[in-house]
Formats: C-alpha cells, sequence, structure tokens
C-alpha cells in the first residue's frame, strides 16, 4: 500500500487527505486532484486492497463497477470520473460527497435519543428511489436494456451532503449486463440485514429486490430499529422471508394508514405484490409528502442536518415537528 500511495502522488498527481472509509476489500480516500495553474478538484479514491487486486475475480467486479457506474450521470448517484491502476493495484476516481453517511445520521438520532421527522426519513428514501429509477431503467449505447439491480441499498452506501443532496453510492455487487461479475443462485449478494427475500433464497433477482431494501431502509429510519434484524445472520435472513409485518401505525406516533400501506407494499414478500418499479414507489412517496402543499426539499434537509450535528442537536428533531428548525423561519 505504501508503495501505491508514493506513486498515485508522484505519477498522477492525487493528493490523499484522509481515509473516509476502510473495509476488508478496499479503502476510500478523500483526495486532492492537482492539474496545471494551480488547479485543485476535491475527489474520493476508491482502492482495491492490494491482495484483492490479484484475484480475477475481485478485480473483474471492480473493473465492471466501474465500467458500469461511469455512464450513471445522476443527481442521486455518485460519479465516476476515472479508473486506473498503480503496479497491478486498482484505483477509482469518483466524487467526493462531503457529509455524511445514511448510517451515521441513523446512529446520531439514536445517540440523541430522537426519532427522524417522518417527511425528511420519507424524503431521503425517494431520492434513492430517484437514483434507482434511473439506474434500473439505463440502456447501453446500442440501446439495449442493461437490468441494473443495485443489490446492496444500505444506510452505509446513502450519502447525504452539507447541501442536502442524497447520494447512492457503491455500485460493487450490482449486476447488469455483461458488466458484472455475478454467481446469483450460488452466493448471497449482499448485508444481510437489507437482503429481498429472494436474495435470502439465493434466487436470481430483478429490479424489485432493490424496492424491498428501500422499504427495510424507510421502516428502520421511521421506527428507529431494524424490523427484522436478529444478532443471528440466519434468523435475520429468515425473518426478512417470513416474518409477519407488523401494523406500523402502532409501533411509531406519526405513521398513517396511507404510509402503512405504501410501507406493506414494498416490503411485500412476493415480488409480484411489490411496487412494479422504483419510479412506482418514488411517486407514491412523493405524493405522500406534496399532496397536501409544500414539503421536505434538499435545502430544508441541508438545514437539519446542520442542526443535527450542532451543538443544540439532541433536540433537532422536535424543533422540526414544530417548525422551528434553524433557517425555516
Amino acid at each position: 500500500m505504501q508503495d501505491f500511495l508514493k506513486h498515485i502522488s508522484a505519477e498522477i498527481q492525487y493528493e490523499l487527505i484522509r481515509i473516509i472509509a476502510e473495509g476488508g476489500m478496499g479503502i476510500v480516500y478523500e483526495a486532492r486532484q492537482k492539474g496545471i495553474d494551480a488547479f485543485t478538484k476535491q475527489v474520493a479514491i476508491k482502492i482495491i486492497r492490494e491482495e484483492f487486486s490479484a484475484i480475477k475475480e475481485f478485480r473483474e467486479n471492480f473493473i465492471g463497477e466501474a465500467r458500469l457506474v461511469a455512464d450513471l450521470i445522476h443527481t442521486n448517484i455518485v460519479q465516476t470520473y476515472h479508473l486506473g491502476s498503480i503496479k497491478g493495484q486498482y484505483f477509482m476516481v469518483m466524487e467526493y460527497v462531503n457529509g455524511v453517511s445514511l448510517e451515521d445520521f441513523f446512529v446520531r438520532h439514536l445517540e440523541t435519543e430522537q426519532y427522524v421527522p417522518v417527511d425528511l426519513g420519507i424524503f431521503i428514501v425517494s431520492r434513492v428511489c430517484r437514483g434507482l429509477a434511473y439506474a434500473h431503467q439505463k440502456c447501453d449505447t446500442k440501446g439495449q436494456h442493461l437490468g441494473i439491480v443495485h443489490r446492496d441499498v444500505n444506510p452505509k452506501n446513502i450519502l447525504l451532503s452539507h447541501e442536502g443532496d442524497v447520494k447512492l453510492s457503491d455500485f460493487g455487487i450490482a449486476k447488469a449486463l455483461n458488466l458484472m461479475y455475478n454467481k446469483e443462485g450460488e452466493v448471497i449478494a449482499g448485508k444481510d440485514e437489507y437482503l429481498s427475500p429472494e436474495q435470502a433464497r439465493r434466487e436470481v433477482t430483478d429490479h424489485r429486490a432493490d424496492i424491498f431494501s428501500c422499504g427495510i431502509v424507510m421502516s428502520e429510519l421511521l421506527l428507529g430499529y431494524h424490523y427484522f434484524e436478529d444478532i443471528d445472520p440466519a434468523i435475520t435472513r429468515q425473518n426478512i422471508q417470513d416474518t409477519p409485518l407488523p401494523d406500523f401505525q402502532e409501533l411509531r406516533h406519526g405513521i398513517d394508514a396511507p404510509l402503512n400501506t405504501i410501507l406493506h407494499k414494498a416490503l411485500a414478500r412476493p415480488r409480484e405484490d411489490r411496487y412494479g418499479s422504483a419510479r412506482d414507489l418514488l411517486y407514491e412517496l412523493e405524493r405522500y409528502l406534496y399532496s397536501d402543499g409544500y414539503g421536505p426539499t434538499n435545502e430544508k434537509l441541508a438545514l437539519y442536518v446542520h442542526d443535527l450535528y450542532g451543538p443544540k442537536g439532541q433536540k433537532a428533531a422536535d424543533r422540526w415537528t414544530r417548525g422551528e428548525t434553524p433557517g425555516l423561519t
């Protein structure tokens, strides 16, 4: 890794600033791209660990992710700018999102013992659906439908910028026509807590798997806990497949009958009973949010995040509910 860090700075003019995220197979850095005449651009660089770069399966999946997301140009998807390698170690240059992950956002609410405001939780998931609707319908340059399925929609892969943008990231285990490494039916792709029932059963997936994952994320944001999760991953997978869905109205004040219906349809076990597309779910969420007038916006989300992480953040949700979030009045 030290050899890579030395060469990426000397040969390609990237200054690595700090580690943003670190996993078993790779590291994501905040970096500064340098050009002529003092040109700089803040970026993120995702690097495969050296030992995994040498494994064909992981290398091809990483290259496939870069090729796939290079053409996914959408405000709700993290952009990819460049794929490269130095001495056999692969890296990807991506959009830097200055903000927090949805996981951090959720944990901040747990730490301050408050619920995520219902309308903001729904708004965040609606923006994820916008990005998914675009990705699910993406075609190649010949007009052939790519059949993209993200397969890993979870709070770690959803980013909230300080400007209020919601960005879906990490298509590392996505599948798409002729682009991604895929062994559906042999392995489980995705995190146990956010699998669709068909993923948990190791079945071949389609775009409706991502809709179920959105349903899990939305229910977790609204309830303040993961309804299906158990300490044993096997039990979590079984719960996702067959635990009866609750009346969510009984579990959280602020969840009404129409929202309960939306949650049940997004979390329907037979995929044919779910929303037919991410666009359909997006439409229902936006109709719920805006049918009575003005609702959440990127700017409102930005103000709320700023307040939540500020010195008085432990009361941010209460202020939001009363319409007293700083900057809104």
